[in-house]
This record gives C-alpha cells, sequence and structure tokens, in this order.
C-alpha cells in the first residue's frame, strides 16, 4: 500500500503542532477583559480543532447562529492574531518526521483549513516549516476540507500525482477529504481527539497514535 508513496500531506493544528494553548488564551483573554474568571486550557482544548467556533463555544456557549457571533470571531481572531506562536509548539516527534522524510528525498507539505490570514505568519515563523513543498490554506481554494480540492491543489503544486501522496490528519473531514483526492489516508489519534471519538468509523487506512509511527508505515 505504501511502496508508490511520493509525498506526504499533513493537517496542521491538531496533528502537527499543539495551537491549543494560544487559542485557548485568545478566547479566554476575550473572558477576562468582560470581567468573567479564566478558564483552565484543559477546558478548551478539546475544541481547539474547531477554530473559533469552538473556542467561542466553550469560552461563551456562543454558535455561529449566536447574535453578535460574527463581531465575537472578529476579536477572537485579533487576539489570536498577536499570540498565535507564543505558547504553540510542534509535536513530540515531529522535527524528527520532517527530518527523516527530508532524508528520504520525500516531499511533504500542509493542508489545512486554518485561513491563510494565520497559516502564513504561523509557518513563516516557524522554522520548521520553511522546507514545506506546499501549503495550503482553507481559503486557498474555493472550497476547503471534506471537499477534495485544497489536497488537488497541493498535490498540483508538488507535481505528483495524488495516488501518490499520504494524507495524514486528526479529523473525520481530514479522512473525508483525503479518500476524495484518491490519496491514502491516516488517521492521528493523537492531539485534540477526546476520549469519546472513534477514529475506527472513520475509513481511514492507518492509524497512529504518535508521530513517528508513520515512519514504521513507509518503512
Amino acid at each position: 500500500m505504501w511502496k508508490h508513496v511520493k509525498a506526504v500531506l499533513f493537517d496542521l493544528d491538531g496533528t502537527l503542532i499543539d495551537s491549543a494553548p494560544d487559542l485557548g488564551a485568545a478566547a479566554d483573554k476575550m473572558r477576562v477583559d468582560r470581567g468573567m474568571p479564566s478558564l483552565p486550557l484543559d477546558a478548551y482544548r478539546h475544541m481547539a480543532g474547531a477554530g473559533a467556533r469552538g473556542m467561542l463555544g466553550i469560552a461563551f456557549g456562543m454558535m455561529p447562529e449566536s447574535a453578535g457571533f460574527a463581531e465575537m470571531r472578529e476579536e477572537f481572531f485579533r487576539n489570536y492574531e498577536q499570540c498565535m506562536t507564543e505558547r504553540t509548539y510542534a509535536f513530540d516527534g515531529v522535527p524528527e518526521l520532517i527530518q527523516t522524510l527530508e532524508a528520504g528525498s520525500l516531499l511533504w507539505g500542509i493542508v489545512t483549513n486554518k485561513s491563510m490570514r494565520f497559516t502564513g505568519p504561523l509557518t513563516q515563523q516557524m522554522p520548521l516549516f520553511s522546507k514545506a513543498a506546499a501549503v495550503v490554506s482553507g481559503d486557498t481554494t474555493p472550497h476547503a476540507k471534506p471537499h477534495p480540492e485544497p489536497l488537488f491543489e497541493a498535490a498540483r503544486r508538488m507535481n505528483i500525482d495524488p495516488e501518490h501522496c499520504i494524507y495524514v490528519g486528526d479529523d473525520e473531514r481530514d479522512i473525508q477529504a483525503g479518500a476524495a483526492a484518491g490519496m491514502k489516508t491516516v488517521a492521528a489519534c493523537y492531539g485534540y481527539l477526546g476520549a469519546k471519538t472513534d477514529t475506527a468509523h472513520w475509513g481511514a487506512d492507518a492509524h497512529i497514535k504518535s508521530p513517528l509511527e508513520l515512519l514504521k508505515l513507509l518503512g
């Protein structure tokens, strides 16, 4: 299954990096600014993969259809822009994984639903991502995951057929997008997955419990 792999594509948040501390801090600042008590990071972590929607849901019980959501979301975005690399770090094993892929002449890239407003500065400020062959954000194409178009765009930028790519992600939408693009899929069973998440139903070709387990699949 893995013999003809020429490139590995990754989701970003929850797969390569732990951005939950900065996402939670951006939302918690909004609470503190309004005289509300601060919440611990653990309250936010399990919803970090949902971005602003998840953070505002924890901090204020808001949903996208709630009155004033758009204004609160923009305030959250401004807060996040100010702190998005203060506490964010690569998961254990990710630097070694990237180094090994590069040493083996495998291209690698990022496909995330995070908008380029944040993806660009974040990846530019973290030296680990300087050699990514493609960085595709949620607003790079007209569609975001689970639509396969962002993955097709990454494959085009790398000049590699999608069938020769692997996509690794920690959300069911990642697996759906990868399968729709004709890529092999790997579920990252770490990061922000809560105890109730059953990745067995996602239909991934493989599951890993740590970043370095991907190397075992690739031989």
